[in-house]
């Protein structure tokens, strides 16, 4: 449930830190080209294998990123993924102050505990256990997202989706889906699947990109069990180990455990796990690239130079919210 609040305003002064963190050279500001990509059929292999490493984020939150800048255009059309699940409060608990987006999209699932949302569009709410916050930011968005524990637990995900050239300036909004909006989908074998968004079967999921063409899932195998997938012409695929262990392709011969990171190769029409003997549970997302330019500078993500520094010019001269409310 969203409600109505005040307005948000941001000192000049804390304005101009932002702009100066985020247009800083090298690590915070990447160009890339896109690459071409093939397609073939079979079953894919594995064609990238990270560990998610440890950085930090927001205020000081101690969080796994899976990948980032230094991965594009692997992923695309994903730019980023971070993993927050954290035992200790002092990890999380001083969130992710107010801080602009433009021209991308952010997913936020949450395991355990919840997410306080805000934003200069007047909108604050909950993500809860289980829920999906799905956030087009659009043409502009200043928002905050403050992790809190529930039973002395706190843990969740946030993908970062771009938006293509025609559609990075389109009105911001939400959707928010709450646990039990998201369809369980168990199949023969020992299989269990959250479909957030995407079909499994006759099962669609609740969240319906409104730009990207893509599918997130929320995948539990049991002990020695197996799920193959059928994964769209031209698209790419990608997992990440939450939990157990279990073999991603058919060549492996080593299990995968938890914060592992799978990109799929792009020959293949289909990808297969194999679970563990204690089992797995993964994510599993994929799209099709945009094959778009890449002008990146923290929070905004752009396809030229020049619309970027144009986007932290808006900002900090107070332009940077086209919607309001």
């Amino acid at each position: 449930m969203l409600h109505v609040i005040s307005g948000t305003s941001i000192s000049t002064d804390t304005r101009k830190g932002i702009i100066q963190t985020f247009l800083m050279p090298h690590d915070n500001l990447i160009t890339h080209l896109p690459i071409s990509l093939h397609h073939m059929a079979h079953a894919r292999s594995i064609a990238k294998l990270f560990t998610s490493r440890e950085t930090m984020e927001g205020a000081g939150v101690r969080l796994h990123r899976a990948f980032g800048y230094h991965t594009i255009p692997d992923f695309d059309p994903f730019l980023m993924f971070d993993d927050f699940r954290a035992d200790r409060p002092e990890d999380y608990l001083a969130g992710f102050p107010w801080h602009p987006h433009r021209g991308i999209e952010t997913v936020t699932y949450m395991l355990e505990g919840t997410v306080e949302h805000g934003d200069s569009m007047g909108h604050v709410g909950n993500v809860d256990a289980g829920g999906v916050q799905w956030m087009t930011a659009g043409s502009g968005i200043i928002h905050q997202e403050m992790p809190k524990p529930i039973n002395g637990r706190m843990g969740g995900f946030q993908l970062w989706v771009n938006l293509p050239r025609a559609h990075k300036m389109m009105d911001p909004w939400y959707q928010e889906i709450s646990a039990e909006k998201i369809p369980l989908v168990r199949l023969p074998g020992g299989i269990q699947i959250r479909v957030i968004s995407g079909r499994i079967g006759d099962t669609a999921g609740p969240v319906n990109p409104v730009i990207a063409d893509m599918e997130y899932l929320d995948v539990s195998l049991d002990p020695d069990s197996s799920f193959t997938h059928a994964v769209k012409p031209g698209s790419m695929a990608a997992a990440y180990v939450i939990s157990g262990s279990g073999r991603f392709d058919q060549q492996s011969k080593d299990d995968l455990v938890n914060r592992s990171v799978v990109l799929y190769g792009q020959e293949g029409e289909t990808i297969g796990i194999h679970a563990g003997s204690q089992g797995v549970r993964f994510l599993l997302f994929s799209g099709k690239p945009l094959r778009e330019p890449i002008a990146w500078g923290g929070p905004i993500v752009m396809n030229t130079q020049e619309e970027l520094e144009q986007a932290f010019s808006d900002y900090e001269h107070d332009r940077f919210i086209r919607k309001k409310s």
